[in-house]
């Protein structure tokens, strides 16, 4: 329920400003308002994902869920044309089904996931006088406008260097920054929270560099430059997070080198002169060590490998066709499918009215379902309060304001605001309550507030009641799916140092899979903790296990370092492996997971 902090994502604010309301504004001075109403949809949807980050990664972001979304309109289009109500139901149950279980790939088949049904509901629902191809290419034409704002505009303050890679410039000396953060609370209490941020910080670094590309390798010197960069603070990282295992405090200047470090990929300088070393203790050694090659790498700028590997079609299936796939996949197309058939009810009543609106009941459970929004009875409330606000502002606005100048104004004062609304879901939800009523209202149709609030409430009905139904299978399978991955990447990891290869690169990487995946579980487990006991209790234990594991990969660093630099492992590391190997297995019993055979250290 609380909002998230941060400062004011100007750029997005002004590329919101500068999409849905122009394409609007053209299309009605053209003549051809409805063909702008379904452009500034697609507009909409595209600026809900529109999230800081680079421009390189903003294409895979915005663009593949904008795919996804023209498909689903095509679809939706031809489905509410040419199917009675039962045979449309079926249908769009049968699309909830599958997106729902896409949506448990990862935080971009989510977003396409949930564009696919959205835009399949208002295909099928809203009339509008174009054919189905028609609105697909106006809702990409729309995504892809504010795509291409997202390449092309500057970000404020963006000086140093070529502004193409102000995103990714600044992912990397965060990474240096968590780096000396983690440094600085090695022997105090604050080492766990800041080794997690320095995961986390990794992680966008990561993704902020390895979107999609045209050609396989880097492409400028000032990309070489920065993948050099990102490639150098992962011995650092190493190294601090072996300090922070031995729990001994390090000198204060250690964490001064990492911030030069940092200071330099923001201003896109040299590193300048660097601490003296203080090789007291394997850790430190190994810290001097990395700064030294850091050094090295910023001044000869060569690109590098960025330790990642893509995952292929045959290992997403398990989690598409998993039990974790399979329980969101069933409640997203229940939800989804129910929705549509009260709509459709309400719809063809004669004692109701026509219910031109249908659409927006159906639409409303996709976004009410969505594990990732938050737990179930937050996200209910936080729709139920933003729609009851944004139809109550909208309702007062249209009563006032000239037409159709004054539905556009709010179009594009909506769309400047979703950016900072999107830090809390019922502010979120007004914003775009308020856009969809004058988008709807500029369309030709009439004032829809009250209609709205009484769809969301029949929503949320809908996705309380599917959402705490028993299902067929184990609950919380999306908890224990994401557990097992981190435990199959923590046994890789390691089994790669105790077998003793000199192959850092791939230690790398390997350490690289098993932090993300030991934080995308703690996300999932975060989230299936806050919900009510029906459901919370399903997942316990789940975040004892994913604390355990977390240890043991913090263990498995320290031991990477240490073989480096004596070339064997001291009592207190293989009694620590030991105990965490046994703890381990305790609580995957008391989770009920299956978990890969940890290997002995030797």
């Amino acid at each position: 329920m609380r909002a998230q902090r941060g400062p004011v994502p100007w750029s997005a604010v002004v590329r919101g400003a500068l999409t849905a309301g122009p394409l609007l504004l053209a299309t009605v001075l053209a003549g051809h308002a409805s063909a702008g109403v379904v452009a500034a949809v697609g507009a909409m949807l595209a600026g809900i994902n529109d999230r800081p980050g680079s421009r390189r990664s903003s294409v895979k972001r915005i663009g593949v869920p904008a795919l996804a979304g023209a498909g689903g309109l095509l679809v939706g289009t031809y489905a509410g044309q040419h199917l009675d109500a039962v045979t449309l139901t079926l249908v769009l149950t049968g699309l909830g089904c599958a997106a729902g279980g896409i949506s448990a790939v990862g935080p971009v088949a989510s977003a396409s996931g949930t564009q696919v049904l959205v835009a399949a509901a208002v295909g099928a629902g809203m009339p509008l006088p174009e054919p189905g191809w028609q609105r697909s290419l106006l809702f990409l034409a729309g995504a892809g406008w504010l795509l291409a704002l997202r390449l092309a505009l500057p970000s404020p303050g963006s000086r140093a260097g070529s502004f193409r890679f102000d995103g990714e410039r600044a992912a990397v000396a965060e990474v240096y920054d968590a780096v000396a953060a983690l440094l600085d609370a090695v022997g105090g209490p604050d080492t766990t929270r800041r080794r997690a941020a320095l995961t986390a910080a990794l992680d966008q670094a990561q993704d902020a560099l390895a979107g999609p590309r045209l050609r396989r390798y880097a492409s400028s010197a000032a990309e070489r430059r920065l993948r050099a960069q990102y490639a150098a603070a992962l011995p650092l990282a190493e190294a601090a997070t072996a300090l922070a295992w031995a729990g001994e405090a390090v000198p204060a200047r250690a964490g001064e080198g990492p911030r030069r470090l940092a200071a330099a990929v923001r201003g896109n300088t040299h590193t300048g002169p660097l601490p003296a070393p203080h090789r007291t203790a394997p850790g430190l050694r190994a810290l001097d060590d990395a700064l030294l090659h850091a050094a090295e790498a910023f001044d000869r700028g060569e690109g590098a490998a960025l330790h990642s590997r893509g995952r292929t079609a045959r290992e997403l299936l398990p989690a598409v066709f998993g039990p974790g796939g399979r329980e969101y996949g069933l409640r997203a197309g229940l939800c989804f499918g129910a929705g549509a058939a009260v709509a459709q009810a309400l719809h063809h009543t004669p004692w109701s009215g026509h219910h031109q609106h249908w659409y927006w009941l159906p639409a409303t459970a996709v976004f009410l379902v969505k594990p990732d929004l938050g737990p179930l009875v937050s996200r209910v409330l936080c729709r139920v309060a933003g729609t009851l606000l944004g139809a109550l502002i909208f309702a007062g606005c249209a009563a006032v304001l000239p037409r159709p100048a004054g539905l556009i104004a709010l179009v594009v004062v909506s769309g400047a605001l979703i950016p900072v609304a999107a830090r809390h879901f019922a502010a979120q939800t007004a914003v775009v309550t308020v856009l969809v009523l004058a988008l709807v209202m500029a369309g030709g149709e009439p004032q829809a507030s009250l209609s709205r609030i009484g769809e969301t409430l029949l929503a949320c009905a809908i996705v309380l009641v599917v959402g705490h139904l028993p299902v067929p299978g184990r609950r919380g399978a999306g908890v224990r799916d994401r557990l097992a991955t981190a435990g199959g990447a923590a046994q890789a990891y390691l089994a790669h140092v105790l077998g003793g290869s000199g192959d850092r690169v791939t230690r790398w990487r390997l350490r690289r899979e098993a932090y993300r995946a030991l934080a995308e579980a703690r996300g999932a487990i975060a989230l299936a903790s806050a919900e009510l006991p029906a459901l919370a209790r399903h997942t316990e234990g789940a975040d004892e296990l994913a604390a355990t594991l977390e240890r043991l990969v913090d263990t498995t660093t320290a031991c990477a370092v240490h073989l480096d630099d004596t070339g064997r492992l001291t009592p207190r590391h293989t009694r620590r492996l030991a105990d965490l190997r046994e703890e381990v297995e305790q609580r995957r019993e008391r989770v009920g997971l299956r978990l890969p055979e940890l290997p002995l250290a030797g």
